[in-house]
This record gives structure tokens, C-alpha cells and sequence, in this order.
């Protein structure tokens, strides 16, 4: 891990060997423990990856040789351990998985108390503790306990199934990709009252059916066995089961902004999403008397947000939904019975989608070089608002955003990941759309030319 820095912007993540091993695992479970001051209980869970029981032994060693115990979950999706800290008291959890990455990939991912992932700030301080190698070692009569938890999984379906209320008949396809959602979200789905169809519902971490990752390239299957059978939506998970996006009962993949806003109208209030979210969901809590309020990329910030603007409901057009009226945790799941829900009293979920409407959208990347990063990001905004006469609102919680007098925006973001700036807009029409995109592109390139 280069220039000191072990968490990405969803906890730790990279490639078997390469990035994550063992020890790696071993002294993130030292750090944690020491951390928590030497005690405490600690969920440990991990997704379907052929590497998940290596890191969960090194994660538990180093938990227990500091002084945690460990509250051992086995197999189960992202958000069971998000619920299980919460419910069971527990001091914080760890979630071995790397989400929607091929099998080769693998990572792990600290939640805290109340169900939420840890904040930036506090992954700093496990970052500053694994680095130092200063760890909690306690005596061999002080050595953490293990304890396995059977019954946590019982009680998370009794409550999912409490908060939603399906009409019966539906027929559903459940497509979980070989992923943690393999064995419950079938069963919830179909103890919710439909008719469960499964797809790529076999644990296996080599995913042989599909890529981990819930686009339409890799939901093919999915969208042809749901017209093919006749049913009335079709639910895809990622690796962990912590996001989840729809086909409707056409084949057709529902686009991820539509999805997020049909759900965020059905709470209404205040509604929290990221920068990168479309003006549909702005037009949706409209007509509900509602708000949108955006915040940094990232489920972490999503649930920040959510709690300090005690928001109804959040979540990221990526499908990672967080449902503050159940776990602070994204929840795949649960993201799938709501919108099922939806479909069963107000369907078909095509229409909810059509209704929804269409805008003209564009993405462009821009490769360049991480300092050539900086000095686009430290010039762009006074030269974009000096270029445009009617912007309503100038947004840099997370790169800039720019929304304009007619709901159009754009977003220049630097990525986290690679050598390249992203823009992203969406506008009322196809003229004002190329308007934008080539006046921001100019700039970005009279930047880079400098």
C-alpha cells in the first residue's frame, strides 16, 4: 500500500498477494482491537471469495491477540453485519469482501456500532495505528474468545419482513451472481410472499455466472430469463449483496437514477444522494414536497449525511441504498423487497419508469497526469463560472458541481483510482447539453496545455 495509506473509499480493497494477504489481515485485526482499547466484541463476516476463511483466520488472530473477541458470523451479505453490531451491542464489525471485484480481488471493511461503515477519520486512526506497528498485546490469560452467532440471521428476516409489505403473487427472479446474497435474499423473497425464481444462486466465489458487478453487460441472463418466465421484476446483487438494481417485465434494465427516485419519492422529506445523482430525483421529491441533498461520493458520506440531516432515506445511483428506519448500512436486500413493494401496488415497474423523465446526459474522461489533477481542480471553478451566465448553485463538496437556472448540471471530478478527470452533466436538451460539455472540455484542455 503506497504513501501510507491503506483504506479507499470503501475500506480496504485490492488484489490477493499483490495487496491483501494474511499478515496484512492479521495486524488490520491488531490495529482495530488496539483501537478499541484491547476489548470488546467484534462481528466478523465475509461474502462467497475462495480467499474469505485466510483472512477471516489472520483478522480473528489479531483481534483475539489484542485483546477483542470475536463474534463469528461465517458466510453472510454486507448488510447482516451491519445489522448484527447494532442488535447484538457488539463494538464494531469487519465484512471480508471486495464487493462487486472479480474473484481475484478481496478486502475488508470495519463498521461501527451503529451498523454504519467507519468515517474517514476514524479509518485514519486504524491506518496510523497498523503502520506503527504499535498494538495492544495482551497477556496469554486475556487472549480474546470466539463465539458463533446461529440465530442473528432468523431475526434480520423476521425484521426485514416486518418493515415491507409485498402484495402477494409476484413473481420474482432473484439473480445474486454466486455472491453472500446466494442463500437468504431467495428465502426472504419468497417469505415476503412471492414467487422466486433464482438465478446465479449458488455460493461460489469464483462467480462462474456473471461478474460480480449489477450492470447490464453483466445482466444479460437476467434480463432474457425475466421476459422469458413472465415475471414481474427481476433483482440483481453485487458480491456482498450490499447494492441492488431492477430489470423490469420488459427485459430491460432500469436505469439507476429512475430506480433511486422512484424509491425516495415513497418517502418523501429529505432524501440524500451524491454529487453525481441526476436531476430526476430532484423532480421526483418535487412533486412530493420533498428535498435532495447531495454529499461526497460514497455510501460513508451518504449515511453521514442521512444522520446528521436526519434524512428519511439515502443512496447512490449505483444502487447502494441506506435505510435509516431499519441499519445504518446498505442493504441490497432490503433495497430490493421496497422497490418490489413498490411494484406490487403501483406497477408495472416499467411504467414507474417511463413515467420518470428521460434527460440528455453525457460523460467524457480526460486523462492526465495526478499533478495536472490538482491543477485543473484548483482553477476550474472561477473559469466555469465566469463561462456561464445562469448557474443557480455551486456545489464543491466533492470536485465541482454546477446546476444551472433550468435544473441542467454538470460535474468535473478528479478520480480516485487513475490518471484522468471526470466530467459528468445532464441537461433539459441536446443543444444545451453539447454546450456545455465542449465548454467545460475546452477549458479542462486549456488547462492541461498550459
Amino acid at each position: 500500500m503506497e504513501n501510507k495509506k491503506l483504506f479507499g473509499t470503501s475500506g480496504i480493497r485490492g488484489k490477493i498477494q499483490d495487496e491483501i494477504t494474511a499478515e496484512l489481515a492479521l495486524n488490520v485485526g491488531k490495529a482495530l482491537a488496539t483501537y478499541l482499547n484491547g476489548k470488546g466484541n467484534v462481528v466478523v463476516g465475509y461474502d462467497t471469495r475462495t480467499t474469505n476463511e485466510m483472512l477471516e483466520n489472520a483478522v480473528c488472530a489479531g483481534l483475539l491477540e489484542s485483546g477483542a473477541s470475536v463474534l463469528k458470523l461465517k458466510m453472510v451479505p454486507t448488510p447482516l453485519v451491519g445489522y448484527a453490531v447494532a442488535k447484538l451491542g457488539a463494538d464494531a464489525g469487519i465484512m471480508i469482501t471486495a464487493s462487486h471485484n472479480p474473484s481475484e480481488y478481496n478486502g475488508i471493511k470495519i463498521w461501527n456500532k451503529n451498523g454504519m461503515a467507519y468515517t474517514p477519520s476514524q479509518e485514519e486512526k486504524i491506518e496510523e495505528i497498523y503502520y506503527s506497528k504499535e498494538f495492544i498485546n495482551v497477556s496469554w490469560d486475556n487472549i480474546g474468545s470466539i463465539r458463533f452467532i446461529e440465530d442473528i440471521k432468523e431475526d434480520y428476516i423476521k425484521e426485514l419482513l416486518a418493515i415491507v409489505d409485498i402484495e402477494p403473487g409476484l413473481k420474482v427472479v432473484v439473480d445474486a451472481g454466486s455472491g453472500a446474497g446466494s442463500e437468504l435474499s431467495p428465502i426472504i423473497f419468497r417469505r415476503a410472499g412471492c414467487e422466486v425464481i433464482t438465478l446465479n444462486s449458488q455460493v461460489d466465489g469464483f462467480f462462474p455466472g456473471r461478474n460480480p458487478e449489477p450492470n447490464e453487460k453483466n445482466l444479460k441472463d437476467l434480463m432474457k430469463v425475466v421476459k422469458a418466465t413472465g415475471s414481474d421484476i427481476g433483482v440483481a446483487h453485487d458480491g456482498d449483496a450490499d447494492r441492488m438494481i431492477a430489470v423490469d417485465e420488459k427485459g430491460r434494465i432500469s436505469d439507476f437514477d429512475k430506480l433511486l427516485a422512484i424509491v425516495s419519492r415513497e418517502f418523501g422529506g429529505k432524501i440524500i444522494s451524491t454529487v453525481d445523482a441526476g436531476m430526476c430525483l430532484d423532480d421526483a421529491l418535487k412533486s412530493v414536497g420533498g428535498e435532495v441533498i447531495r454529499t461526497k461520493v460514497g455510501d460513508v458520506s451518504v449515511a453521514e449525511a442521512i444522520l446528521k440531516e436526519k434524512a428519511n432515506f439515502g443512496g447512490e445511483p449505483s444502487g447502494t441504498w441506506l435505510h435509516p428506519d431499519f441499519c445504518m448500512c446498505p442493504d441490497g436486500i432490503l433495497s430490493g423487497l421496497r422497490i418490489t413493494e413498490i411494484v406490487s401496488k403501483k406497477g408495472p415497474l416499467s411504467k414507474l419508469l417511463d413515467d420518470i423523465p428521460d434527460y440528455h446526459n453525457a460523460r467524457e474522461t480526460i486523462n492526465c497526469s495526478d499533478e495536472d489533477k490538482l491543477t485543473v481542480m484548483e482553477n476550474i471553478e472561477n473559469l466555469l463560472t465566469e463561462s456561464f451566465e445562469d448557474i443557480a448553485n455551486v456545489n464543491t463538496i466533492d470536485g465541482l458541481r454546477l446546476t444551472f437556472d433550468n435544473g441542467s448540471w454538470v460535474l468535473v471530478r478528479p478520480s480516485g483510482t487513475g490518471g484522468h478527470v471526470r466530467l459528468t452533466l445532464e441537461a433539459t436538451s441536446q443543444e444545451h447539453m453539447e454546450f456545455i460539455k465542449d465548454t467545460c472540455v475546452k477549458i479542462i484542455e486549456s488547462l492541461l496545455n498550459k
